[in-house]
């Protein structure tokens, strides 16, 4: 369960750069005990990377990177999500492993990579869904450009970061190094699945959220 390897590649690397995680939630899962029969939300076209408008630039905030320290809860208030988040590791075959699936309402954070708030690409994932019905980020598909995500770290400091851009991408052509790569600011991705969906095979794609830090309190 996870995210599929981005890139078309197949070889073992740090979970950093042009990894993505093993596919997230979808495999075996069979959507029942709620009304899910149209699926999760998917990326709106005026959310994706591609539609900023015409001649728009970010500029970077005067914002210090903060040190490394553990999550503890991430916050998406536009869809009302409001979860903890435990540390993940990378499962035996060596990808990022994810949440356990029982709990519906659980994020996860690759422990040994980047924590939200530093710089570079953090991230955190979560299941769509799971055996009963709809999980942490199944709304993760509806966010917008400008909605805010807040995560609370366990140094008592709270980093909100800009949604710029949500994406669906096919999980057997990820693109590893346009999600994971650094930026050089303070960002965050949100991963979880998406796209089409068969109970023989799952979810076929992973919906990705863009955000970069703006604010810390």
């Amino acid at each position: 369960m996870g995210l599929h390897h981005g890139d078309s590649e197949k070889k073992r690397r740090s979970p950093w750069g042009v990894l993505a995680l093993a596919l997230l939630s979808g495999i075996a899962m069979i959507r029942n005990g709620a009304d899910v029969s149209l699926g999760p939300p998917q990326p709106a076209a005026a959310a994706s990377l591609a539609g900023r408008a015409q001649g728009e630039t970010f500029i970077p905030l005067a914002l210090e990177p903060l040190a490394y320290a553990p999550v503890e809860r991430v916050r998406i208030p536009a869809i009302n999500v409001d979860a903890p988040v435990m540390n993940v590791g990378l499962d035996p075959e060596g990808w990022i492993a994810a949440p356990p699936a029982h709990d519906p309402n659980m994020a996860g954070w690759y422990q040994n990579g980047i924590a939200p708030g530093q710089r570079g690409t953090a991230v955190v994932v979560g299941h769509v869904d799971n055996l009963s019905g709809p999980a942490v980020f199944y709304g993760l598909g509806s966010v917008q450009k400008g909605q805010h995500i807040e995560v609370s770290r366990f140094d008592g400091k709270t980093v909100v970061f800009e949604v710029y851009g949500v994406e669906v991408f096919a999980k057997d052509n990820f693109p590893g190094s346009q999600v994971y790569g650094d930026t050089g600011q303070a960002e965050l991705r949100v991963i979880t699945c998406g796209g089409g969906y068969s109970e023989a095979h799952g979810y076929d794609g992973n919906v990705v959220v863009f955000a970069r830090m703006v604010r810390i309190h």
